[in-house]
């Protein structure tokens, strides 16, 4: 299995360490944390899953104090007593800078905020995106997700199981390590209940019901699974419009090579065929958008009256928008209608399969998904230099 080059997070990465002496990169098992921090060339790398690290690390003053350059601390969450000690040597004259690489954890974020609060810098490394796969190869990247392993598989059944793997260590070995005990049939078989709530809005109630729990139970379980970047509980956006707006948050799983191999899809054929197909195309695009874009807080607007905005965000003092359709040719509707009557969006793309951009309004674009890093670029450099982007 051969590497992707991932210029952006890299840069992102080394950004972090420029501007705070500790800099956590955050993302799920398996998505590239390691091989990405690899390729900074630090000086002094400790895992926190081999057995020589944590001998050395079993003086963790001793150990630290002294190193220059680039330290990296992989699975960081899993000897949370170095915090405290980092934020000493973060406070000390700056000889080295300190890369913690995280799986997510639950706490993980809590502890860094209490004991690094204004030395540390984030970044969240999630699965491949379209530009890092190539524009030519979405479809695979649709089918298989984007974990490194499940997208560069020999074939789609190698995938699939590598995903059906994936899952099985997840819930039954990197889960229980974070100190979560939950039963992995337990988790698993509400995880696969998610699934099939992918794209709709909430009800903890009817969730509730349907597997037998507490409100209470679901929300824990609800936040295991968000804690470690499987799904995404995507807000409401409130607008005072005077008008009665959704208020529970939307469902997704995250990476559409998992939601498939929890509905046990594994060739384009199943994928096509499958009653689910409308809905993780939208939420494989809307990843894709959130990553490209780097929508820090993504929401998704809805009246009662069923008008609708897959995605809303803010960015350099204005709102923008995004709908997701699996379609030959994306038209204006109703509901788009609405959502330029109703929200102040500078502008509203809607994202397709398809291979041509066109304008269907003076706000609303009609974009393929392989044309997200295009747009992305060109609003990141509009950003920097101050100019309007449509």
């Amino acid at each position: 299995m051969h590497y992707l080059p991932r210029p952006r997070e890299l840069e992102a990465v080394r950004a972090g360490l420029r501007r705070a002496p500790v800099t956590a990169l955050l993302g799920p098992r398996q998505c590239g944390k390691t091989t990405l921090a690899q390729k900074l060339g630090a000086e002094h790398f400790f895992d926190l899953e081999d057995p020589r690290s944590l001998v050395r690390l079993d003086e963790p003053q001793t150990a630290l104090e002294g190193l220059t350059g680039t330290v990296v601390i992989d699975e960081v969450q899993r000897k949370p007593d170095l915090f405290p000690l980092l934020r000493v040597l973060a406070d000390r004259r700056q000889v080295a800078r300190y890369l913690l690489l995280g799986s997510a954890s639950p706490n993980l974020v809590k502890e860094v905020s209490e004991s690094l609060a204004g030395r540390i810098a984030y970044h969240d490394l999630g699965p491949l995106t379209v530009d890092e796969t190539g524009v030519g190869t979405w479809r695979r990247l649709w089918l298989r997700g984007g974990f490194p392993r499940s997208y560069l598989a020999n074939d789609d059944m190698q995938s699939a199981l590598w995903r059906d793997d994936f899952i099985r260590s997840l819930l039954e070995r990197d889960i229980p390590a974070l100190g979560i005990l939950v039963p992995a049939e337990t988790l698993r078989r509400f995880w696969v209940m998610l699934s099939h709530y992918h794209g709709q809005v909430l009800n903890l109630s009817e969730l509730g019901r349907s597997f037998g729990v507490s409100d209470h139970t679901v929300r824990r379980y609800l936040e295991i699974l968000s804690g470690i970047y499987m799904i995404r509980l995507l807000p409401p956006w409130y607008a005072n419009i005077g008008k009665r707006l959704v208020k529970a948050p939307k469902l997704y799983v995250r990476d559409s090579g998992l939601l498939h191999a929890l509905h046990t899809i594994a060739t384009p054929l199943q994928l096509e065929s499958h009653p689910k197909l409308g809905a993780s195309w939208e939420g494989f695009a809307m990843e894709q958008a959130i990553r490209l874009m780097d929508v820090s807080r993504p929401h998704f607007w809805r009246t009662h009256t069923g008008a609708e905005l897959d995605l809303v965000w803010q960015a350099r003092g204005a709102l923008w928008g995004m709908e997701f359709k699996y379609q030959d040719a994306p038209a204006m509707t109703r509901s788009m209608h609405a959502v330029l009557r109703d929200l102040p969006v500078q502008h509203l793309w809607i994202v397709y399969p398809g291979p041509d951009c066109y304008r269907l309004d003076e706000k609303v674009t009609v974009l393929p998904v392989t044309g997200i890093p295009d747009i992305a670029s060109d609003f990141r450099k509009n950003a920097r230099t101050g100019a309007s982007h449509a």
